[in-house]
């Protein structure tokens, strides 16, 4: 079968007055018709850089990018009116209606009327959009941006269908719909060379086996090209689960990454998973504290943290102290909302909203989006005022002393947002000084800082330059300069690679069992299995309250013996709205 696309010793480089960067280091692949090509990474991966070169949005530094039998660096605009691009970033009109988009973007591509209203018609009903043709962009959540993005990169039926990080900031049951999406129209668009060919980037591992081929990409280099299943093959027999009491988890994954043949522990509901080395065999799990230990499917993310050690091995380092006893958590909640209620205007987005979180716990909200878990999210960082309702934060009531309970509580946002034009060193210095530290406290507390959080050696580089694993242990390091006893998390960990984000959270369950109260929002169910309880919100509302494991406990049946929490997630908002 013909490729709809080559690409052959690929290298990009990107220079600036930083220096060089090498984004794309000779990646050779090809992009066939009527499938889904999977391009997976973590965020500076090089996914954006290789789709913007089959888009002939950029020029190779060195190789050849082939589009329809075009050379991309000279014959570009032959390819375009064949390919449908979807840009990571929201790139429509929000100022404009969602028809009004749509009719921007057949004018764009040169569809008639007839051609453009038909079009239009089927792609409204295939993505659930028709119902708010009047809307403006800006309107619409998250979920239903991305579908109206789709829409118009579909509509000229384009043999090549290019999507940047599509589901990325969506919740559980919107990717799953944009999946479903994507899917039947590929289906629907013929088989052989007659099919279009989709190319999906992605930083969601578990997306990659979705896809019909997968190219992954790590630090500019194809670490992987094949069908998913021979990705997995060298994984077979090699992850197990250990099931456990959940107030042993957090210790018992440090435990576990000391013992013989294991690659890698991960926090999973009631259990672990474990990655083994190959030839190794399980572990008993009386070792770790566990009652079962048994073999299960590997995953890819599995695969990828194996190819990643495999790449870079960790350096043997000295086996550290036994930790401390964690500090019980007590029973008067740190965190109390009482029948919260936020209005904008006659909506309500926030609608009798109840929960208690104690001292030492890492507790999860999570939504579609829309739902009105950022407002809440928002009330309780001191940023908006509710409109009904009692929320005390540290002692003190949002009503009456928003400013001081934000004093006491440290803020990590999902983006990165520092400055970046000043060096690790004086970001951390300003917010020691935001946060009102003495110049004998401050000077230690920034010591401090550098030392526990891995930053020595970086103090004089500019912050913008740092590597994406380091931006995170900088902005969790300026969250925590005053040593506040409640953390907020905003979505921490989207799209760093699955070693970063283990350290990450180690480095969260560590502050939990120092005292430190954790509240964390995300999209992302991997990441919420580290917490020890979550809160489903749904239009405005809290739908279910409990454990990652009684979560999943609630949505078990035979013919789904053992969902994953995303299944969960999807069952409990899908049966609310029922």
């Amino acid at each position: 079968m013909t490729p709809l696309a080559t690409v052959e010793g690929l290298n990009h480089v990107f220079t600036a007055k930083t220096g060089v960067t090498r984004a794309l280091d000779g990646i050779s692949a090809s992009i066939a018709p009527g499938v889904i090509t999977g391009v997976v990474g973590p965020d500076g991966a090089g996914k954006t850089t290789l789709l913007r070169h089959l888009a002939g949005l950029l020029r190779p530094s060195a190789g050849k990018v082939t589009v329809l039998g075009h050379d991309m660096a000279t014959q570009a605009a032959l390819a375009h009116p064949h390919i449908g691009y979807m840009p990571q970033r929201f790139g429509l009109y929000e100022d404009l209606s969602v028809a009004e988009n749509l009719s921007l973007f057949a004018d764009l591509h040169g569809l008639q009327d007839k051609a453009r209203d038909e079009r239009s018609k089927m792609l409204l009903e295939f993505t659930g959009l028709a119902p708010f043709t009047a809307r403006l962009a800006s309107a619409l959540s998250g979920g239903m941006k991305q579908k109206l993005g789709l829409a118009c990169a579909l509509l000229s039926r384009p043999k090549l269908l290019l999507l940047d990080e599509p589901s990325v900031g969506v919740d559980p049951l919107s990717r799953r719909e944009l999946w479903h999406i994507v899917e039947r129209m590929v289906k629907e668009s013929g088989t052989g060379e007659d099919g279009m060919g989709v190319v999906w980037a992605t930083s969601y591992l578990d997306e990659a086996e979705r896809c019909t081929s997968v190219l992954l990409l790590y630090e500019g280099k194809l670490l992987f090209g094949a069908a998913p299943a021979e990705f997995l093959k060298p994984m077979e027999g090699r992850v197990c689960r250990v099931t456990l009491p959940a107030e042993n988890r957090r210790h018992a994954v440090a435990l576990a990454k000391t013992l013989p043949g294991v690659l890698d522990a991960l926090v999973q509901g009631d259990s672990l998973r474990l990655v083994l080395a190959p030839g190794a065999k399980p572990p008993d799990a009386a070792l770790l504290g566990g009652s079962e230990t048994k073999l299960v499917p590997p995953r890819f993310e599995d695969g990828f943290i194996d190819r990643l050690l495999a790449a870079e091995p960790p350096v043997t380092a000295v086996k550290p102290a036994p930790a401390p006893a964690p500090v019980p958590r007590g029973t008067t909640p740190v965190i109390d909302v009482e029948h919260l209620v936020r209005r904008f205007g006659s909506f309500v987005a926030v609608n009798d909203v109840s929960f208690a979180i104690p001292r030492g716990e890492i507790f999860g909200l999570l939504g579609p989006n829309g739902a009105g878990k950022s407002t809440t999210f928002r009330m309780l960082c001191g940023l908006l005022r509710p409109s009904e309702g009692k929320a005390r934060v540290a002692g003190e009531n949002l009503l009456t002393a928003a400013a001081d309970a934000r004093a006491k509580l440290g803020y990590m946002a999902q983006k990165f947002s520092l400055y970046g034009e000043l060096t690790v060193r004086q970001n951390l210095d300003f917010f020691a000084r935001a946060y009102g530290l003495a110049t004998p406290a401050r000077k230690e507390a920034v010591t401090t800082a550098l030392s526990r959080f891995e930053l020595t050696g970086a103090e004089d580089s500019l912050s913008a330059d740092l590597p994406l694993g380091m931006k995170q242990r900088l902005s969790l390091a300026a969250a925590l300069l005053h040593q506040p006893k409640i953390l907020f998390l905003d979505e921490p960990t989207s799209g760093v690679d699955p070693l970063t984000r283990r350290a990450f959270w180690a480095r969260i369950g560590e502050l939990a069992d120092t005292g430190v109260t954790v509240l964390v929002t995300s999209h992302f169910m991997d990441e919420a299995e580290y917490c020890d309880r979550l809160a489903i919100i749904d239009a405005g509302s809290v739908i279910v309250t409990d454990t990652p494991a009684a979560l999943r406990a609630r949505v078990r049946s035979d013919k789904l013996p053992d969902p994953t929490l995303e299944d969960a997630f999807i069952a409990l908002v899908t049966g609310a709205k029922a």
